[in-house]
């Protein structure tokens, strides 16, 4: 029995990495909708108590009658409960996958030999570099004077964000730039939980078993970073689809879509924010949508720039399946030889002239019009052989 370990430890470690993430985002944004649909409590016994806010809720054929506390209650509860577990595992989840897929196989997803001749372990110990230079720039700039100003914050964090993309890029393939953005995110993000909510709530709890009044200090520090968290949230899932959106990392501006698209999350973001505080505001969602559709325009023609088809060239079809072979089917055929691929992804095969024909409109925009394939170049196809390749299959579909 042959087993791809490899493969199946990918799927486990994907798998894990979803389900947990949803974990946690599903709390954290509960909690934030929680906090911002607080209302002043009625009961005068929950005022003198410290209760800050409360709010009703039903779901599930229940009723729940939430509190908040503006610093804590006067006893520790016998039972209480953390939200920490999720974002634990997710991070050290997504940290093996990134280990697995990017750094154990660098020379394939990792290194554009055309943009920096680097060693595996080097582009290692620079991605590393990247993912833990971002939290202690994060992390830095909370504790600054800057980090209590919401809006240049927001714009400084931003445009370090929009560099490290670029500076990835140009190190990196599209691919691997993308997903080490990700991971710079979401490790400030779980670092947030980590080192500065998780420590700042057991100062609290310390202090009530001591008997002594916590400072409020520490829950508003805590619910700072959690607003930073809801509001990286979005780009972060954005990253971990765009690995099925090449006309998103193959591209030369790729660092630029990704940063214009990231920015047009945060609209979106804050409409549900304030609609939770019970203000609905469409210009936030119309300038989301106006955003989104900028990038997609501009993408699509002013920073992707399609190769000609090259239909004047005369190319015989079995020219087109030498150039489909060489470059093609090591992954897209019944018997791969690409020690990463055990199955023809998405059931693409080019093992005949009749897939090749069937699949001669996703060959053209994907290894003619584009890069995105062969995956970051591996093979090598020169521009002389896509131009080739794209004026046989387009002459294979004219003959239909």
């Amino acid at each position: 029995m042959d087993v791809d370990l490899t493969a199946w430890l990918g799927l486990a470690l994907r798998w894990f990495h979803l389900m947990l993430g949803i974990m946690w985002i599903g709390a954290s944004f509960y909690f934030v909708w929680l906090d911002l649909a607080l209302r002043p409590p009625k009961a005068k016994e929950d005022k003198a108590a410290g209760v800050s806010g409360e709010v009703w809720a039903v779901h599930g054929g229940g009723f729940y009658h939430k509190k908040k506390y503006l610093v804590a209650p006067e006893g520790m509860p016998e039972d209480l409960h953390w939200f920490k577990w999720e974002a634990y595992l997710t991070f050290i989840s997504g940290f093996l996958l990134l280990c697995l897929l990017y750094y154990f196989n660098a020379d394939q997803y990792l290194i554009d030999p055309a943009k920096m001749p680097l060693k595996p372990l080097q582009a290692t110990l620079l991605g590393l570099a990247f993912i833990g230079g971002g939290w202690v720039f994060y992390d830095a700039l909370c504790k600054s004077p800057l980090g209590d100003n919401v809006k240049v914050f927001s714009a400084i964090w931003a445009a370090a964000l929009v560099f490290s993309a670029w500076a990835l890029c140009e190190m990196f393939t599209g691919r691997g730039a993308f997903i080490h953005v990700g991971a710079m995110i979401g490790t400030a993000m779980t670092a947030n939980v980590f080192a500065v909510i998780i420590p700042n709530q057991k100062k609290v709890v310390k202090a009530l078993l001591s008997g002594e009044k916590p400072e409020a200090k520490y829950g508003k520090i805590a619910k700072q970073r959690s607003m930073h968290n809801n509001y990286m949230t979005l780009p972060v899932l954005l990253i971990m689809i765009s690995n099925h959106y090449p006309m998103l990392y193959s591209g030369d501006y790729n660092w630029l879509i990704l940063s214009g698209l990231g920015l047009s999350s945060w609209p979106f973001r804050h409409f549900f924010n304030l609609k939770d505080k019970g203000i609905t505001d469409y210009r936030y969602v119309s300038v989301g949508v106006a955003g989104y559709i900028f990038v997609m325009l501009a993408a699509s023609g002013l920073f992707v720039t399609e190769r000609p088809v090259g239909a004047k060239q005369t190319v015989t079809p079995a020219e087109v399946r030498q150039i489909v072979r060489t470059h093609c089917s090591s992954c897209h055929s019944d018997t791969p030889v690409n020690s990463t691929v055990s199955a023809a992804p998405g059931g693409v095969m080019f093992d005949t002239m009749d897939e090749i024909k069937k699949y001669a409109p996703r060959i053209i925009e994907r290894a003619v019009k584009t890069d995105s394939m062969p995956l970051d170049n591996e093979t090598h196809m020169t521009d002389e052989e896509r131009k080739k390749l794209g004026a046989g299959l387009n002459t294979l579909e004219t003959s239909k």
